[in-house]
């Protein structure tokens, strides 16, 4: 992919609530016309990031920048930045067409009615509202309102929209059909979507680029097949919900776990010693099957079918759960029989190993 010039820059953003810090010293740069997946746990910082870059909130070190000039002084309605909140903040008096004027009667001077019943119309259509236009909030659904909400905000004219957990309130089958949505129109718009959640699943699938944060700070970022594919960190593995994770020691380019010495080809510097090897990797044996690397005796608790694909649960010697993905594509998964012991295995290759020892 091509990276284009940056829509909004930080540099060394900070912002403090008494002895909270939320957000410690972000510089992050984020290219034009793209969407960008921010993704991190619930007290991560990722809303005081909005509403900092927003204008809702003023840092207490450091500077931000948007289309190349210094906005971090300048009011949050003069910024030319959208946002949709999480509980879609519509108007419960005003129809949805109205809803959706707002900001053109209020924000706007010299707007005659026509221009805004074409503006609006044509938001209406974008996102799949028509025939709901005199209709109040109370009369739509959670996927209407959403629709409404942003509306509101891309009938502006915004070049960066920023989206706080915006699925968050919806059901799964819903929350599908939003992700593709929300990609289609701002691909259509040719406007930067900046779009926060908690779920990995969901950063991943809708950004073209993704940044994680934790305690304040950007960890990593990179494109969702690097950060899925070479976390930087054990944190970033462990918000990903896609590795097992061990504890261990890192000594002499090998890690010792509790599956004894494996060879550490792939090493990352990182304040302890976890070994990381993804549960689609990651094989159930039976005793006395050849095996492409490591044995770590479990044994199996259950599975879940997940429509593409099956996980299953085992359980080690020391209580730790270790999870095995498989996907339906390669196959009918094996019967394992609960409380059966099983011999878990992989290729050495595919992991990951954390370590205090690394090159930094």
């Amino acid at each position: 992919m091509v990276q284009s010039e940056s829509i909004f820059r930080l540099d060394g953003v900070t912002r403090r609530f008494g002895a909270l810090t939320a957000l410690d010293d972000i510089t992050f740069e984020a290219p034009q016309n793209e969407y960008i997946s921010l993704l991190g746990p619930s007290g991560a910082g990722k809303t005081s990031l909005l509403r900092v870059i927003a204008g809702f909130e003023s840092p207490d070190v450091g500077r931000i920048h948007f289309l190349g000039r210094d906005i971090t002084d300048l009011p949050a309605h003069k910024r030319g930045i959208g946002f949709v909140f999480q509980n879609f903040a519509l108007f419960p008096h005003l129809t949805v067409f109205e809803n959706i004027a707002f900001g053109l009667r209020n924000g706007i001077d010299d707007i005659a009615d026509a221009q805004i019943g074409d503006r609006v119309r044509e938001m209406v259509d974008l996102v799949g509202l028509s025939g709901l236009e005199d209709r109040v909030p109370d009369q739509i659904s959670g996927g209407q309102k959403q629709r409404v909400a942003l509306a509101r905000t891309l009938v502006m004219q915004p070049k960066l929209v920023l989206l706080d957990e915006p699925l968050g309130a919806l059901d799964a089958n819903l929350r599908g059909r939003m992700q593709t949505e929300l990609r289609q129109i701002r691909e259509r718009l040719n406007v930067t979507f900046l779009h926060v959640t908690g779920s990995e699943t969901e950063a991943l699938a809708m950004g073209d680029t993704v940044a994680v944060l934790d305690r304040g700070r950007i960890i990593q970022s990179g494109t969702p097949e690097q950060i899925h594919d070479t976390p930087s960190s054990s944190d970033v593995a462990l918000f990903l919900n896609r590795f097992n994770l061990f504890d261990g020691k890192l000594s002499a380019d090998a890690f010792h776990g509790p599956f004894g010495p494996v060879p550490a080809a792939n090493v990352c510097q990182n304040p302890t010693d976890i070994y990381a090897i993804r549960y689609d990797r990651t094989k159930a044996f039976r005793k006395g099957d050849t095996l492409p690397g490591p044995a770590l005796p479990a044994r199996f608790l259950a599975s879940e079918y997940l429509g593409s694909s099956v996980i299953s649960f085992f359980e080690t010697a020391d209580h730790k759960q270790v999870e095995v993905d498989h996907h339906l594509s390669f196959g009918d998964p094996d019967n394992y029989k609960v409380g059966e012991e099983y011999v878990l295995s992989w290729d050495p290759r595919h992991a990951i190993v954390f370590g205090q020892e690394a090159a930094a």
